[in-house]
């Protein structure tokens, strides 16, 4: 039998994402721009895709000042015309696809009751509709050279129910994510294309900043802190490792999983 430990390439290079191509969606701010750069430093070429150009292009200029090889491109990912160009693009660029990171999305406090059909489609329409078409692209791009890596952000509100918040809409549209990833893992591996997602807990990006400048932000997060074992909110640089690892080869085995990184909230 081959030894295949002693074989193998050493761990760190197996990490490497030197020759890939990527993409991150809402990667203008906050956890999407943290990982278009912890893909940039892992050795990928990176397109900043967001729905605001001066946030894509901003982000898309720190990654060019550390000498990554990057774009920035404008999408509305809930258009699949802008889904299907943001791919294009890409492709034309690089000549491929490798890892595409469907980060994407937002979030809304409202009583169940009182949600209107609109804000429901919005919320839907951005946080899993657009998840599913940039996966339908970005598959077929990778279908091309029989392998790729998709990731998808779900959030530790597709595994529990927040609170005191009330959030139903984004806790279903999370969980569709989670359940859309499994889906097209199962159904894309035999074609090469691994299908990962990674569930954050509470993080500190700029929405949450901008809510703690607000009395109801200031009575609620120390109660989100109660929950948490770790004891404080992750920072986006939190989350850089796991986006690495399911970008790189040493993942290559795992398809349908998640990763939770939320400081120990749903352990309880």
């Amino acid at each position: 039998m081959a030894d295949h430990v002693v074989g193998a390439k050493p761990i760190l290079e197996r990490f490497s994402l030197k020759g890939r191509t990527a993409l991150v969606t809402g990667a203008g701010q906050g956890i999407g721009r943290a990982y278009a750069h912890a893909l940039g430093e892992a050795g990928a070429s990176v397109a900043v895709v967001d729905i605001q150009a001066e946030f894509a292009e901003k982000t898309a200029a720190e990654l060019k000042a550390k000498r990554i090889d990057s774009m920035a491109i404008v999408a509305d990912v809930t258009k699949r015309a802008d889904v299907a160009r943001m791919i294009t693009r890409i492709v034309d660029t690089w000549g491929t696809l490798t890892i595409a990171v469907n980060n994407a999305g937002k979030s809304t406090w409202v009583d169940s009751e009182a949600m209107t059909e609109e804000a429901w489609r919005s919320l839907m329409a951005l946080n899993l509709d657009g998840v599913f078409f940039c996966a339908q692209e970005e598959a077929k791009a990778m279908f091309k050279s029989g392998y790729g890596k998709i990731i998808n952000t779900a959030s530790m509100s597709a595994h529990i129910i927040n609170t005191p918040q009330k959030q139903s809409a984004y806790n279903v549209s999370k969980a569709g994510v989670l359940h859309l990833t499994r889906s097209l893992a199962a159904e894309w591996a035999p074609r090469g294309v691994r299908v990962n997602s990674i569930s954050p807990g509470y993080t500190s990006t700029p929405l949450v900043e901008n809510l703690l400048a607000t009395p109801e932000g200031q009575a609620i997060v120390p109660e989100w802190l109660k929950r948490v074992p770790a004891g404080r909110m992750a920072e986006v640089t939190d989350l850089q490792g796991a986006v690495v690892f399911l970008a790189s080869e040493v993942s290559d085995y795992m398809t349908g999983g998640d990763v939770i990184i939320d400081g120990g909230y749903c352990a309880w």
